[in-house]
């Protein structure tokens, strides 16, 4: 019994010894690449302003929404050298007189970057309104400061309430 219990661990040993004398080791590798591109995106947050003008600035002659009253947007952008954010007029008959619909930003400029900071006309094609030369990973607010001068030359219709005269801003953020 003792040699068969003998024979029996031995058989056992040379099991493990030849089950893991057997199997070799192998390995290999993977890269695992990310092409990543400069993307920019833009979220409006303000879709309208009214500019509704007291007697005060009818006798200014001008109404604006500035700082927290204006129009606000969300930029952000992955590109390491930054990214520009453009605004326009491009109606095909604005019913503002584009040399009366002024902007400009009191956001401070990204790193490296610039902002129309003073009261500028606003064109039918694009103009910088603000930009950074670093990437900005989380969204910034950009508010635009927005004027209408020369009030008296837009006439309100007889009748009841006020007239509405409308223009679109069409915001563009562009990597650079």
């Amino acid at each position: 019994m003792k040699r068969n219990a003998s024979l029996f661990t031995a058989m056992i040993l040379g099991g493990v010894l030849f089950s893991t004398s057997s199997q070799a080791a192998s390995s290999g590798t993977s890269n695992v690449i990310l092409a990543a591109q400069a993307t920019a995106t833009i979220t409006i947050t303000d879709a309208s302003l009214t500019l509704s003008p007291s007697a005060t600035d009818y006798t200014n002659n001008y109404v604006e929404a500035a700082g927290a009253s204006g129009l606000r947007v969300q930029v952000k952008s992955n590109s390491s050298t930054g990214m520009i954010l453009k605004v326009k007029c491009a109606d095909a008959s604005p019913q503002i007189a584009l040399a009366d619909l002024l902007v400009r930003t009191q956001t401070a400029a990204g790193t490296g970057g610039a902002t129309m900071s003073s009261y500028t006309a606003i064109t039918a094609s694009d103009q910088n309104l603000w930009s950074t030369t670093a990437a900005q990973n989380n969204n910034l607010t950009v508010t635009t400061d927005v004027k209408v001068q020369n009030l008296n030359s837009y006439d309100d219709a007889a009748g009841a309430g006020a007239t509405n005269y409308t223009n679109t801003l069409t915001y563009t953020v562009v990597t650079q």
